[in-house]
């Protein structure tokens, strides 16, 4: 249990998940790495035609992880302080993140038309997904975490709204296997769907106005 904290432990916090997210998204690389060291002369479309789907899936999970990190990256520029539950939560975030190049890998040798497969891929983006979001519903239940120029910004429906379709999306991977991956693109409605429930933009360089400013205008 956490006795102590201060910015530089958050600071290492961020830093050693940056780390670790930096090696899962390089990891994704090593399976196209292997198709052309073993030996033999791989004529480039060729190589293309017959591993279309390692390159596929380096492309999904390349784009997957970045998104994750960049919706990680936003949530943490809201915070000046963590606690414990923040702590190992953003674990629980991270083992996810690690887990996606062998998830992808196994997209790579099976196809994307594997129910079993798609539901293992999008369960994993789930547990990504709904992390995030209990670390934003952590800070935004202890307002001392977030900084003050930035106070009350964080809205965590969003989040449930993503983690909403991804379900969806993993329920259709299943029993529309056919269909494949290309249900994540269901994603593209979290943008509307968002709006819709009056969800309010986070504007991570913007401060909240006060109800009393406090300032005088000269008038009585």
């Amino acid at each position: 249990m956490l006795t102590s904290r201060t910015p530089r432990g958050l600071d290492r916090l961020v830093n050693f998940t940056d780390a670790a997210v930096a090696i899962a998204i390089t990891l994704l690389v090593l399976p196209l790495v292997d198709l052309v060291t073993d030996g033999k002369e791989h004529p480039l479309r060729t190589l293309f035609e017959d591993e279309r789907g390692t390159f596929l899936a380096f492309a999904i999970s390349f784009v997957v992880i970045a998104s994750f990190w960049s919706g990680h990256h936003r949530v943490f520029e809201h915070l000046q302080d963590y606690s414990s539950a923040v702590l190992w939560v953003n674990f629980l975030w991270l083992a996810s993140i690690v887990f996606i190049p062998f998830t992808t890998q196994l997209l790579a040798d099976q196809g994307t038309d594997t129910a079993p497969v798609n539901a293992l891929y999008i369960g994993t983006m789930v547990v990504t997904t709904a992390s995030l979001a209990l670390i934003e519903v952590l800070a935004i239940r202890d307002p001392s975490l977030q900084r003050a120029e930035v106070r009350g910004q964080l809205d965590a429906r969003g989040a449930f709204v993503a983690i909403g379709l991804l379900l969806v999306a993993l329920v259709l991977s299943v029993v529309t296997p056919v269909v494949g991956l290309y249900w994540l693109f269901l994603l593209f409605l979290s943008g509307p769907l968002t709006r819709l429930f009056g969800v309010r933009p986070h504007r991570v360089g913007a401060s909240p106005v006060p109800e009393d400013s406090g300032r005088s205008d000269g008038r009585d």
